[in-house]
């Protein structure tokens, strides 16, 4: 009996195996790339939350400061610090007007906000800083501090008044355990800021 015989290439087979190989690797990444709905996908964890707001139409700028058991500071000069985040630094009516639909609209509020997204047990130091004063007068903020984890809890509220530019006050000083349990609170004062202004 004959055998039959297909006559075979060994330019094809070679461009088969390579068209196999090039296959193999496009599904392997296909499998390993994250979908590009992922990329905006950034989730910020939250223990505590401190702002302070002061009057609206203000067009003074005040700031908060805030140290953490490590001696890490942070401010609108260094907005990350450890655990610390400057989420939002308000500069008076500088920052007060946003454009919406092309339109210029006007949002009054002044408030920054802190938030500390891990616990590190120990100390820590809460201070305002009358940066800039073009109203010439004194400015009464309120500063807050909550607990987010596991659920919202006003845990110090109080209302500080800086009488004039470049007054620097401690408003809260607390100590925050490993569990995250908050006490110690105290208002020994502190200089956070690198002006050498001293405490007021």
């Amino acid at each position: 009996m004959r055998r039959l015989r297909f006559g075979t290439d060994p330019f094809t087979d070679l461009l088969f195996n390579a068209l196999l190989g090039f296959s193999f690797l496009f599904l392997i990444t296909v499998m390993f790339v994250n979908p590009l709905t992922k990329l905006g996908d950034v989730s910020f964890k939250a223990e505590f939350i401190i702002s302070v707001i002061w009057p609206e139409h203000r067009p003074d700028d005040v700031d908060l400061w805030v140290q953490d058991p490590n001696g890490e500071i942070v401010s609108f000069l260094r907005k990350e610090a450890g655990w610390l985040h400057l989420d939002r630094d308000d500069r008076g009516e500088i920052n007060d007007t946003v454009l919406i639909d092309g339109r210029a609209v006007v949002h009054p509020i002044n408030q920054e906000i802190v938030t500390i997204r891990g616990i590190v047990a120990g100390e820590y130091v809460v201070n305002l800083h009358y940066y800039d004063a073009p109203s010439g007068e004194p400015v009464t903020a309120t500063v807050k501090v909550e607990k987010v984890n596991p659920r919202l809890e006003l845990v110090f509220v109080d209302q500080v008044t800086l009488e004039r530019r470049d007054v620097e006050k401690t408003v809260v000083r607390f100590t925050l355990g490993g569990d995250g349990r908050f006490s110690g609170v105290s208002r020994i004062p502190k200089v956070l800021t690198p002006y050498g202004l001293g405490p007021q």
